[in-house]
């Protein structure tokens, strides 16, 4: 049995590097707004990125890239690594997002903290689409990832060619004796006081 959508060891490859990529890149913009009030400004904005308000989320997004292109060389016990490692790394992008989106004042507060100084936030937290759309996407890993598993039964093998490989010399094509090897051996014999031609 195949699965269509990640058929093919290239298409579950090109998707968890692509899935990886969005999540990092989905990180980077703002996730969090607020304000807060200094000594110096009675209202301050503060914003924080995703990157601050869930450092884990990049982590596990470039840990999925990685799976990925582990993915595309990765021998038959490998391969169901790199797929454990996606799928669990997909989950973590998931619960890391949705852990602000459920409480988003503790991020805000600690990039209050370090953009102004101060911890009381003076209105609302906002919470931008992005770890909404980070969620999907972690969603979408883990599918991908289980969807692989169970379609890479049915890849072919990894080409072997690089492979080291050991072939025996058949004892027909055994090295002969060097040239001379038999003159020492007697003279070795008539040394020890044997007769070197009685063997023979």
């Amino acid at each position: 049995m195949t699965i269509p959508f990640v058929r093919s060891r290239g298409r579950a490859v090109v998707l968890l590097a692509a899935l990886g990529a969005l999540s990092l890149a989905a990180a980077a913009p703002t996730w969090l707004s607020t304000t807060v009030s200094t000594a110096l400004e009675p209202e301050v904005a503060i914003t924080v990125a995703g990157t601050t308000a869930a450092p884990a989320v990049s982590a596990a997004a470039l840990v999925v890239v990685a799976a990925g292109l582990v993915l595309a060389i990765a021998g038959p016990v490998t391969r169901w690594v790199a797929l454990v490692v996606a799928a669990l790394s997909g989950v973590l992008v998931t619960v890391s997002a949705a852990a602000v989106i459920a409480e988003p004042v503790p991020a805000a507060t600690a990039g209050a903290a370090d953009a102004a100084g101060v911890t009381d936030l003076t209105s609302p937290v906002v919470v931008a689409p992005w770890p909404w759309v980070v969620v999907a996407l972690g969603v979408l890993t883990v599918l991908v990832a289980v969807l692989a598993a169970v379609a890479a039964r049915s890849w072919t093998a990894t080409s072997s060619r690089h492979e080291r490989t050991t072939t025996r010399r058949p004892a027909s094509q055994a090295p002969a004796d060097p040239p001379g090897a038999d003159s020492h051996q007697d003279w070795d014999a008539l040394s020890q006081g044997t007769d070197p031609s009685a063997d023979r």
